[in-house]
């Protein structure tokens, strides 16, 4: 499937994490340790939040930028990585579940201040997609660029009020996708660990229907971090709001990365983060 990061935090060079790390997502792109896959070759994304040069950004559409090779031989994503910095953003490699590759279906997606990027899959979906796009409100229907599940995904969640209430829209669309399901016959169709952010606060989605669900970690509490590490340079350039989110960790530093437990959502925020259950909400 796919590997894939978020960071909200100190503004920082996004290869600071793409390439730095031991095991950094561009290691992962060729060398994953706890995907489907090993490769994950199928294009790649970037999505970022302007630092206004108070650390806060983000009233602004974020940028995007996305290529269909893979991430470890691109060039350009090498350089934009070195001069782009930025307090939050996402970055997304691909491994295709059957869709095309092309640049419209590579994440993250984006639609006004949100961004969204996905890991899984809606098992069944050739079967599922003709009334999942039919539950898509009318005008973010056209939207829609590309062919994936997640982007569908990411729209029905707008649809089921996204911009108002995440954790509830989430929800929302995970009843959706398995009652559609249910209705077809596709037996545990959903799974998925979702990344959403509208530039203020980052929200980390880990379900299945199956409860078997693919793996993702957040980093410990940078305060935490300090006192096991105190001679960590690194650490000491960090804020205290500092976190990742990945798909699976990026080194092997004891203590680092804690398991988002299955079936649960977190809240990354200014103040005190938030883990809750994820439970689906039928229609």
């Amino acid at each position: 499937m796919c590997r894939w990061l978020a960071y909200s935090g100190s503004a920082i060079h996004l290869e600071e994490v793409l390439y730095r790390p031991a095991h950094s997502l561009i290691d992962q792109s060729r060398h994953a340790r706890l995907g489907v896959e090993t490769t994950n070759g199928d294009g790649f994304g970037v999505g970022w939040y302007e630092d206004d040069g108070a650390g806060a950004q983000r009233n602004s559409e974020p940028a995007v930028f996305r290529g269909i090779g893979p991430a470890w031989s691109d060039a350009n994503l090498r350089e934009l990585a070195r001069c782009v910095r930025s307090p939050l953003f996402f970055a997304h490699i691909r491994a295709s579940t059957g869709t095309e590759v092309q640049q419209t279906n590579c994440h993250p997606f984006r639609h006004g201040r949100w961004l969204w990027m996905h890991n899984g899959a809606i098992h069944g979906f050739a079967e599922l997609r003709r009334d999942l796009v039919l539950a898509v409100d009318p005008p973010l229907y056209r939207c829609i660029r590309g062919s994936t599940d997640s982007e569908l995904m990411f729209y029905l969640a707008l649809t089921l009020g996204l911009q108002e209430e995440p954790p509830r829209a989430v929800a929302r669309m995970i009843g959706l996708v398995e009652d559609v399901a249910r209705c077809h016959g596709v037996p545990d169709p959903l799974q998925m660990t979702v990344a959403a952010s509208d530039g203020v606060r980052l929200w980390g989605f880990r379900y299945s229907t199956a409860r078997a669900s693919r793996s993702l970690f957040y980093s410990t509490d940078v305060t935490t971090l300090r006192a096991l590490y105190p001679d960590n340079e690194a650490l000491r350039q960090l804020s205290d709001e500092t976190r990742i989110v990945v798909s699976e960790p990026l080194g092997d530093l004891p203590g680092a990365w804690r398991a988002v437990p299955d079936s649960c959502y977190g809240v990354i925020q200014a103040g005190r983060d938030v883990m809750h259950p994820l439970e689906p909400v039928m229609p």
